[in-house]
């Protein structure tokens, strides 16, 4: 534990002049550790709890045709954010992508827990799938509407529904499943907020269809068949680096799990980078996603664990290589108490309601 741990200052000075035109300008953290204040023309606009995940800020009122943005990044010991004791390095700093996104007024939402405004949830049933797109919009206007689109793994348009609702159904027939390594199919489903032909914003994400259970006897089940889980846990840091991976580094990490014939991750003991899901979608892996609620618990830290596993469902609801959402891991290390056992409940019947999965 010989390392830094405390306070450190960026900064940066952007021109209005530079920036593409739009009517909302937001921040985008793809990782800092393992707290942040944001500060924008010398005001405090910000502050966020938690190092592993997406968080944005809405600079726009506060930007001038010239402004200083601050971010100061701490990772100093405290009581109320995990993780604070574990067998891993607690680096500091911003060391994911930071993005400035431009938006219309007529936007997905931005502002829920870093989420990317849609939703997607498959059911599959005798070779046929149900697939429910849900999207968060802000300021819908008369005249607006939502094109809703699938694509193939070509990237051909397979389905569309034009609608104002904020809610699709689309029904697949013979559906080409996820099925692990074997075949890992992923679709595509991209929504548009279309005004007068003009596309006014756009999501999209990836999606697999697929159906699992766990079962105490045959152990787990991946469409319908016994699917061994084999595999190894993963951490994100490395030698001369620490957790400031580079795209071929995760690409390295997940060829040398395949090669070594793993079906399974469990993505210790945190929320992993995005690009490091994507791959695991595309490789067909079985991913446990935890929170770093970890060995010891902190009476103080009940919010910040709320606030981590409600990021950790909603940025990664789409990735059909997910399968378990890990609440907390070796807690009871220092023994277990009522309010130890009250924080499990709270995050397990909350993380039920957000995923019925």
């Amino acid at each position: 534990n010989d390392y830094f741990r405390g306070s450190c200052l960026y900064s940066k000075t952007i021109k209005k002049a530079d920036l593409p035109e739009a009517d909302l300008y937001y921040l985008e953290f793809r990782g800092a550790n393992s707290s942040a204040d944001v500060y924008v023309g010398g005001e405090k606009l910000a502050h966020h709890d938690g190092g592993y995940s997406t968080w944005r800020v809405n600079i726009t009122d506060k930007l001038a045709e010239e402004t200083e943005i601050a971010v100061l990044v701490d990772n100093s010991p405290n009581e109320e954010v995990y993780p604070q004791m574990a067998d891993f390095t607690f680096y500091g700093g911003i060391y994911r992508d930071v993005n400035l996104v431009c938006v219309n007024e007529t936007h997905f939402d931005l502002d829920y827990y870093g989420a990317p405004g849609l939703m997607i949830t498959p059911t599959v049933a005798d070779g046929d799938a149900t697939v429910e797109v849900e999207v968060f919009v802000k300021n819908l206007k008369e005249g607006q509407k939502l094109v809703y689109t699938i694509y193939d793994k070509e990237e051909q348009e397979l389905d569309k529904i034009e609608t104002t609702d904020t809610k699709a159904v689309f029904e697949m027939k013979n559906v080409h499943l996820w099925n692990g390594r074997k075949d890992p199919y992923l679709y595509c489903c991209e929504v548009e907020i279309m005004e007068a032909e003009q596309v006014i914003d756009n999501v999209c994400s990836r999606f697999g269809c697929r159906s699992f259970e766990i079962d105490p006897n045959n152990g787990f089940i991946l469409n319908g068949e016994e699917y061994p889980l084999r595999g190894v846990s993963r951490h994100q840091d490395r030698w001369g680096i620490g957790n400031a991976l580079l795209p071929e580094h995760h690409e390295e990490d997940i060829d040398l799990i395949c090669e070594v014939g793993a079906t399974t991750i469990r993505l210790a003991h945190y929320q992993h980078d995005q690009y490091f899901y994507d791959l695991c979608d595309e490789k067909g892996l079985v991913i446990w996603a935890e929170i770093p609620y970890i060995s010891k618990h902190m009476p103080t830290g009940r919010e910040n664990t709320i606030s981590q596993m409600k990021e950790l469902v909603v940025q990664n609801y789409n990735h059909p290589s997910i399968v378990v959402w890990g609440l907390s891991n070796e807690i009871s290390i220092a023994g277990s108490d009522d309010d130890l056992l009250e924080n499990h409940r709270i995050l397990n019947d909350m993380v039920h309601e957000m995923d019925k999965t």
